[in-house]
């Protein structure tokens, strides 16, 4: 297997997502024009809902949230004229992640643990679990290797589990960095502070977020997943390939827990973001500690990550956010502090249909809402003295992981495109310094000590990266019959094929649901992903001919016949 679909997505990369229609109307009129557009026929649901200062301004779904019996997704019943229908439920996948890191502050506010007790009072089998204080594992700086990046994973995500057999098998895997030095997103780090939740409390965790958060605020469509009962008005999760949805890989949310687990409805997160951010939930003290983001040692590049929350910008407005993702399950859930707005977007698909991500329509629907506040704004500087000539030592493709960027030069004007994106130009604030208009995202370019670029360096919505940057085509001398001889599918397992596709000069390779994602030589028949350390042999019979594929990934190796 090769990169999972993780269980957050609070940023997608999606990096550029267009404005809704623009013409002169409310910001409630263009959303349904947009989305309705877009959910006409077999589309999967996508479900909306704005709210500001306790009031709900508009909730509404679109699409089906179960195509083949042709189920309307169903915001509200009492909008219907059936009196037996039913607001669709949706998974939220790591949103899930507030829930479980309020959890173990509202423990730490009844004196029952700590958030500097090591793991090892807890779980004292886990590697490094004396050194690993609680408040690591919330803001994925404990280097715990997530067990959603083990290659075998999706392999054996549809079988329930329990927490002691997955908690069992996180003993084996061997850290990604010491406690501390370093910061990946991390959901066994969350599966287990979910089950410290029970253990102090003498509850289970579903039990415990109920009784504590969900009953209290009225949240009466809102709980722990259970395959077995599945919840009245259960949406199904679909995949979208080439435009057509079908339904998604079903995992059995026992492999979730705090990392993931939860169902819910826009209106019930509604209410929850009303509470949490408005001091119903937790103690001012807690509530500071969990939107700060962590302090993260030098030249560590991540995320502007609180306790299961992100700090970021929009349109130059504070935001709080954290978005979910999962086989056929996709959401977000914004906060802008200042103004007390809220936007929740939910879909029962992974990928969407385009121009259904619901990060990218939160920050659409929350720019629109909020042209007003974001007019105030000063917009950023452009550095008319930037020579465009200096340009061209800029153009070039950059690693984004599970795309490429693509950096051109046409006449005096930079411009930068992201892997199945329209191009964009980018600005200059400064030297090597750019940002895009179409979207609160900024770029910077990196040298090395003989002021070659090296890399870019993106900054969105609360989280830096660094971007590679990626050899020249020609500098591969990779020729188009290199480049076609290992075209085709790779039979993994009866249930998972490996499709190995072409566009233009660049690879790209996508497992049984999962996103195409880019794969880069390494000589003309290995190559490997950069989404995650694994990597692929293409092996050729006596006639030149490849024949399969020898896939390396955690220290196992998987043999994959090519399909004739």
């Amino acid at each position: 297997m090769i990169a999972k679909i993780p269980l957050h997505l609070c940023l997608t990369l999606g990096l550029l997502t267009a404005s809704l229609p623009a013409k002169e109307a409310t910001p409630e009129e263009r959303t349904v024009e947009y989305l309705g557009g877009l959910t006409k026929g077999d589309s999967h649901a996508i479900m909306v809902l704005h709210g500001r200062e306790g009031r709900i301004i508009f909730n509404r779904g679109f699409g089906l949230a179960d195509i083949e019996k042709e189920t309307m997704a169903v915001a509200n019943p009492g909008w219907v004229p059936d009196p037996e229908a039913r607001v669709t439920k949706f998974r939220i996948g790591s949103i899930t992640k507030q829930f479980t890191a309020a959890a173990i502050l509202k423990l730490a506010e009844a004196g029952k643990l700590s958030l500097t007790d090591p793991l090892v009072k807890y779980f004292p089998d886990i590697p490094n679990a004396k050194d690993i204080p609680l408040h690591q594992l919330l803001t994925h700086t404990s280097g715990i290797h997530s067990f959603t990046d083990r290659p075998d994973f999706l392999q054996q995500v549809t079988q329930p589990t329990t927490p002691a057999k997955l908690i069992k098998s996180m003993q084996d895997d061997k850290p990604d960095f010491a406690p501390g030095k370093g910061f990946h997103y991390n959901n066994s780090a969350y599966f287990l502070a979910g089950e410290i939740v029970a253990k102090v409390s003498k509850k289970s965790f579903g039990t415990y977020l109920n009784e504590t958060f969900f009953k209290p605020l009225g949240m009466k469509n809102t709980g722990i997943y259970d395959n077995a009962k599945p919840p009245a008005g259960a949406a199904k999760g679909y995949e979208v390939t080439d435009g057509v949805a079908k339904p998604a890989l079903e995992w059995d949310m026992s492999w979730a827990g705090g990392a993931g687990a939860l169902y819910s409805t826009a209106a019930d997160l509604f209410k929850w973001s009303e509470a949490l951010h408005n001091g119903k939930v937790l103690s001012p003290e807690s509530y500071k500690a969990m939107t700060t983001p962590v302090t993260l040692p030098e030249g560590v590049e991540g995320m502007r990550y609180g306790y299961g929350l992100v700090m970021g910008e929009l349109g130059g407005l504070p935001i709080i956010d954290h978005g979910g993702g999962l086989n056929g399950w996709s959401s977000d859930l914004l906060y802008f502090p200042a103004q007390r707005t809220t936007i929740v977007v939910l879909a029962n698909a992974l990928p969407t249909i385009k121009g259904l991500e619901p990060s990218g329509i939160a920050q659409t629907i929350g720019k629109n809402v909020l042209a007003e506040e974001i007019k105030k704004i000063p917009p950023p500087t452009i550095d008319t003295t930037v020579d465009p000539k200096t340009y061209a030592a800029l153009a070039g493709r950059y690693d984004y992981k599970t795309a490429i960027l693509t950096v051109t030069v046409e006449g005096d004007k930079l411009y930068g495109q992201l892997t199945g994106q329209e191009k964009y130009e980018l600005f200059p604030s400064a030297p090597r310094e750019f940002f895009w208009k179409i979207t609160d995202a900024k770029v910077k370019f990196l040298t090395n000590d003989k002021g070659e670029i090296t890399a870019a360096q993106h900054t969105q919505n609360g989280t830096t990266f660094n971007a590679a940057r990626l050899p020249a085509t020609d500098e591969m001398k990779l020729t188009d019959a290199d480049l076609n001889a290992i075209l085709g599918d790779y039979t993994y397992s009866p249930a998972m094929t490996l499709t190995v596709t072409r566009k233009d000069h660049q690879i790209f390779a996508k497992m049984t649901n999962q996103p195409e994602v880019p794969i880069f030589p390494k000589s003309a028949t290995e190559y490997e992903w950069k989404i995650v350390p694994a990597s692929i042999e293409f092996i050729k019979d006596k006639e030149g001919k490849v024949t399969k594929a020898v896939h390396h990934q955690g220290g196992q190796t998987l043999e994959a016949p090519k399909v004739k």
